[in-house]
């Protein structure tokens, strides 16, 4: 997890670098969109272009089963790839966007940790016109 400095939660690369092997080639930031943390792991994946970013809102979980995560919880899992920042490609979990240097997923939507892939998107909002 990054913020882990015992010097303070400032630090985004710090003394604590292996957390508890639970999951693997991941970084994970908390209180992303309720601290206003949005754009703080992108410069930790252009260090670490190896890792997967994932920015945990707060009220919201990944559950983790084998090579897969499930989005669990009110708010939404910010995924940092370092091939989305560089290409700034189109967003692949269901928004309408033209793309950015991340993308959010939200309660009940799954991931692919072995390939980086959205394996369900997001469902469709009441306002939203369909595609």
């Amino acid at each position: 997890m990054v913020r882990g400095d015992t010097k303070g939660n400032s630090i985004m690369i710090g003394d604590h670098t292996q957390g508890l092997d639970f999951i693997h080639n991941v970084t994970i930031d908390q209180h992303v969109m309720r601290r206003n943390r949005q754009f703080d792991l992108i410069p930790v994946i252009k260090d670490r272009p190896d890792l997967l970013g994932l920015g945990i809102d707060e009220g919201t979980a990944v559950v983790v089963q084998q090579n897969t995560f499930e989005v669990l919880g009110a708010s939404y899992v910010g995924i940092y790839d370092a091939k989305q920042i560089a290409s700034s490609a189109q967003y692949p979990s269901g928004q309408n966007s033209t793309g950015g240097p991340f993308y959010y997923l939200g309660k009940g939507q799954k991931f692919d940790l072995q390939t980086r892939t959205v394996l369900s998107r997001a469902p469709q909002r009441p306002n939203e016109p369909a595609k």
